[in-house]
């Protein structure tokens, strides 16, 4: 088969599109003829060596997959060769065929593509994950999306409109805005000239917003803290940024709030239960329509250093997604 492989860390142009061994389901596992596989920004960082959790070399990028089950490991019961499945992989997503956990995949949905069934498992599951368990978002409370026409981003919108709550949407261009206008959002900043702070007070005033969603970091971080409301809670996403920004406490002490780190992959470990659950909301609000997952760019395998760049350089609107197989019509 083949498999896109992160050999030595670098840039994407360092991959290098590989003959590799078909891999063979242990016990517990699936073997999933993988059709597609979309992108998210860890992707970007394991490759270079600096995500927080490395796989060793070679390996192939890709967290997150949707196939069909082609063989089933020793001890696996509840699945059939044929189904139709999507889940998180942490890694080794950019392949043809994948051995993966089978308590990592889920059925798809029927009227579900490929390409938007991989894109549900990190950035929904990441989204829905922080805005329910870590900030216990309440219908009717403001949410400021930073990064809102990103994958991880406008599933935040999404899911804080299907919540009940005001979304205010914060993007760097007017195109990622209008974006997160058709996921739901009302009120729109496009920090581009560097004055998110002085945007949101003039849209809520003083009293500043309930909960913060910031998947950006760098200097923007900075803003947040000085946005938030007494008793808010800002969410700490990620770094697109680059920049790992520093925490001023003495803002977390004037506002009373928290500042709330959301570290997905960790929780799906130690709380399968509830990481099922949240999944199958999520798959609900897909299947009645308060979700629609949005791809804004496709590629074939073999432009797997262009997806990569796409999201990297922060080009894209919504999921990146590397189409493995060629779609089905």
């Amino acid at each position: 088969m083949r498999a896109v492989h992160c050999v030595r860390h670098g840039m994407p142009e360092d991959l290098v599109l590989a003959e590799v061994p078909d891999p063979v389901p242990s016990a517990g596992q699936l073997l999933i003829d993988v059709h597609a596989s979309s992108l998210n920004f860890p992707d970007v960082l394991m490759i270079q060596g600096k995500y927080q959790t490395q796989p060793p070399l070679p390996f192939a990028p890709g967290s997150e997959i949707a196939g069909v089950i082609a063989a089933i490991g020793p001890g696996v019961t509840g699945w059939q060769i044929g189904e139709r499945v999507f889940g998180g992989t942490g890694a080794g997503g950019f392949v043809e065929k994948a051995a993966v956990p089978a308590a990592a995949m889920r059925r798809m949905p029927a009227a579900m593509d490929f390409a938007t069934a991989s894109g549900l498992s990190t950035t929904y599951g990441t989204s829905y994950y922080a805005l329910k368990q870590r900030a216990a978002l309440q219908p009717g409370e403001t949410l400021l999306v930073t990064g809102a026409g990103g994958g991880v981003g406008i599933a935040a919108v999404e899911l804080g409109v299907a919540m009940g709550a005001r979304v205010i949407a914060a993007a760097s261009s007017e195109e990622k805005l209008d974006l997160a206008r058709s996921a739901g959002a009302t009120e729109f900043i496009n920090y581009s000239d560097g004055k998110l702070k002085d945007k949101v007070k003039a849209l809520i005033g003083g009293r500043g917003v309930d909960v913060i969603y910031d998947p950006v970091g760098g200097a923007l971080f900075d803003d947040c803290m000085r946005s938030i409301a007494w008793y808010g809670r800002v969410l700490v996403i990620g770094f697109a940024d680059g920049e790992i920004p520093k925490l001023p406490t003495n803002l977390v002490l004037l506002k009373s709030c928290q500042v709330i780190g959301v570290f997905y992959g960790a929780w799906t470990a130690r709380d399968p239960e509830n990481t099922a659950q949240n999944m199958r909301e999520i798959v609900a609000m897909c299947t009645d329509g308060r979700l629609k997952p949005r791809i804004g760019a496709r590629f074939p395998m073999e432009r797997y250093a262009e997806a990569l760049r796409c999201l990297m350089e922060r080009r894209a609107l919504g999921k990146v997604v590397l189409e493995i197989r060629a779609p089905q019509p």
